[in-house]
């Protein structure tokens, strides 16, 4: 009897089930159809494919989930109608494939290997199968299956491979090679999409379709990999302008390639003209001196607007430098919309790493969820470098040593190969995040267990930021807002910067470090331009946190200012970016300084820096925790007595005793001895003297008193 057939929409297969010939059904589904788990299923749209049934409750009723693969088997794009049926199971006795657009070299090694990743998976004869094949996805034409049309691969079936056959013209990109950006994705698909393919629509409701979109955001996030899989998915022609290919230095030629470029993609609608780095070519006119790019950008904007007459066409730009941009193009009737295709989130940098790891050889231990939330910043270019690097890894552990003399090496050896975690975690030693290159960002080594004392403010630091940056839920909860600047004030060499580094690293989070006065420069806007850069790549890149080391020299009182020199604006811009600061931003401001009554006080109000942390010298067991972190490599003789040099050492600050050790050890070279010694401690506070004073200690109290009740108005003194 032969089985009924189902009509569903093709939707798309979620990142873990890609290239598995796996079909998600809904559990209605497999009880109208009589399916269980593992059972095939016949897909077919234009043509026939096969595919595993597995049941899925987010899958709707109406619905069957499956990859681009099975897709393009089907001959369908996604919301399409397809029919389904059970059918038998049945083993193939033998399978003659061929490999296309790839010379491989078949023997009986490969054959078995092959075999181990056929095994399980149903075939349809004339189908394109994808196999991954040491990390590489290769493709395969079934071309013959017997005893029947659909059957799956065991242990006993016979595999043969054929001659290759020539590539298909371009690489197929789908939907399933895209993580994190399924919100950007939805977007763009209902204004190229819907248009291209059923531009009906807009007839009926007698508007016109969109002309253009207009993708921003920074390098490596996916822009021209979209505007692929777009085109690929909807089933148009593929343009492609890169702006610097077009230029040149004749007259008029430059205007010519666009204007043949536009009227191929007429003749061959539907079309997606993809223009990348589209500021070089359409730069704004009045900041140009050259006539060849004010020609361009009128060129383009007169075929824009010429596209009424056209049909089935959209215009997709690409850059990371929007605000460079003719203005004319960014208004509706030329790029319609534009949509920012940002850093990916925690769930998105875990899409793209099981992306980029389908057909990597994992241990058990590799944990991606654990990868994706240290690898802050990393944009999807780093993150296929990060998994590239990370392979790398293991091949250099687990290949032979002489294995550049071995020839060919086995497929056995290299189906042992496996990547651990650890091959991950040297991999981000050599793959930084690049969406935070520009401000060198870095992941601070220092941990609050390197820095003896300041117990007290490391546990309220704990306490609000490192809390608030692993789990905000804590505080959304609560309903409150987490602090969004704190302010670590004390005299100099106490750990204040030390502090604020240890606490990017505690929390995970990425750091940018800036010295007040590396901003500053004699260029009117650069500094203000400069500060604006920082908290974008820090909102882009969050959870991260911002230092100011020495802000003082950034953000001076604005009451007090004299000489040729006005901060106004720099004091002004950082105040707007602090309280533009979204709640839950992910991004939180520290400022380290020794002269905080040299700061406007607009800064040190709550809501810009809540915290108003004093970092006191240390005390006498913290200054034994100190050079005991000091000494931990330093070979001490029996007769050193750290405690004791702890209570001498009255006044000395964290460096004051880094400085001591480093004298007594050069002491101890100096005389050649093997260890350091009780004297060489004595001598060396001959030279090194404590920095805090007695005055200092009295004006850092009242000052403390001062700031705790939030008193700016008195007059300020200097601590000297």
């Amino acid at each position: 009897m032969a089985q009924k057939w189902l009509r569903l929409v093709a939707k798309e297969a979620a990142p873990k089930d890609v290239g598995k010939s796996r079909a998600r059904l809904n559990p209605k589904i497999f009880e109208e159809l009589n399916l269980k788990s593992g059972d095939i299923v016949e897909i077919r749209g234009k043509s026939s494919t096969a595919a595993l049934a597995w049941p899925s409750e987010e899958t709707p009723s109406d619905s069957i989930r499956i990859d681009g693969i099975t897709r393009r088997n089907a001959g369908v794009s996604l919301n399409d109608y397809v029919e389904i049926r059970r059918v038998k199971r049945r083993v193939a006795e033998r399978v003659v494939l061929s490999s296309v657009g790839e010379e491989l070299k078949v023997d009986e090694d490969f054959l078995s290997f092959l075999k181990n990743r056929l095994i399980g998976m149903p075939l349809h004869q004339d189908n394109i199968a994808s196999v991954v094949l040491l990390g590489n996805p290769v493709r395969f034409k079934v071309i013959s299956l017997k005893p029947s049309a659909i059957a799956v691969v065991d242990e006993s079936t016979e595999i043969v491979v054929e001659r290759s056959l020539p590539a298909v013209e371009g690489e197929r990109v789908t939907y399933d090679d895209i993580g994190g950006l399924s919100d950007q994705l939805m977007k763009l698909r209902e204004m190229v999409e819907l248009p291209l393919r059923h531009p009906e629509f807009f007839r009926r409701l007698g508007i016109d379709p969109p002309r253009g979109v207009l993708l921003y955001g920074p390098p490596g996030c996916g822009k021209t990999l979209i505007a692929k899989a777009l085109a690929n998915e909807s089933g148009a022609r593929f343009f492609v302008i890169s702006g610097p290919e077009v230029m040149s230095k004749f007259y008029g030629e430059s205007e010519a390639r666009l204007r043949e470029i536009f009227r191929e993609a007429k003749e061959k609608a539907p079309s997606i003209i993809f223009i990348d780095e589209i500021d070089a070519i359409a730069p704004k006119r009045e900041e140009v001196t050259g006539e060849v790019e004010k020609r361009v950008v009128a060129q383009l904007l007169a075929l824009m607007d010429g596209m009424e007459a056209m049909s089935n066409i959209i215009v997709i730009g690409a850059t990371n430098r929007i605000d460079d941009i003719d203005p004319a193009l960014r208004r509706p009737g030329r790029f319609d919309r534009e949509i920012e295709i940002g850093v990916p989130n925690q769930q998105g940098r875990l899409e793209i790493l099981q992306i980029h790891t389908r057909g990597m050889p994992l241990a058990k231990d590799v944990d991606l969820k654990e990868v994706s939330r240290i690898t802050h910043g990393y944009t999807g270019a780093d993150l296929k470098a990060l998994c590239r690097e990370a392979a790398m890894n293991a091949l250099r552990r687990t290949l032979p040593k002489d294995y550049l003399e071995m020839g060919e090496i086995p497929a056995s050896v290299l189906e042992k190969i496996r990547v651990t975690q650890a091959d991950f975690s040297e991999a981000m030693k050599a793959v930084g995040p690049s969406a935070l290159r520009e401000f060198y960002a870095e992941r601070s080594p220092t941990s609050f267990g390197d820095i003896g004392g300041a117990s007290q403010v490391k546990a309220k630091l704990f306490s609000n930021l490192v809390k608030a940056i692993k789990d905000p839920e804590s505080f959304r909860r609560l309903g409150i807002d987490p602090p969004r600047g704190v302010l670590l004030y004390g005299p100099p060499g106490c750990g204040k910067t030390l502090i604020a580094k240890a606490l990017a690293n505690e929390s995970g989070a990425n750091l940018i470090l800036v010295r007040g006065p590396e901003l500053l420069s004699k260029w009117v806007g650069e500094s203000e331009r400069a500060i604006r850069g920082i908290f974008k790549k820090a909102v882009s890149a969050s959870p991260t946190v911002i230092v100011f080391d020495e802000i003082d020299a950034l953000a001076p009182s604005r009451a007090y200012i004299s000489g040729g020199w006005s901060p106004e604006t720099i004091v002004s811009q950082l105040i707007t970016e602090l309280d533009g600061l979204e709640d839950f931003s992910g991004v939180y401001v520290i400022g380290t300084t020794n002269r905080p009554e040299l700061m406007d006080a607009a800064l040190l109000r709550p809501g810009r820096f809540d915290l108003l942390i004093y970092v006191p010298p240390p005390g006498a067991g913290e200054r034994e925790e100190i050079l005991r972190l000091f000494t931990r490599r330093v070979p001490l003789a029996e007769n050193v007595d750290l405690g004791e040099i702890a209570r001498r050492t009255e006044g000395y600050t964290g460096a004051d005793l880094k400085a001591l050790v480093r004298e007594a050890a050069l002491n101890a070279i100096s005389e050649d001895r093997p260890s350091v010694e009780h004297q060489d401690f004595e001598r060396a506070q001959q030279f090194v003297r404590p920095t805090v004073t007695k005055e200092m200690l009295e004006y850092f109290s009242k000052l403390e008193q001062k700031l705790n009740s939030r008193i700016y108005s008195e007059a300020r003194q200097p601590y000297l």
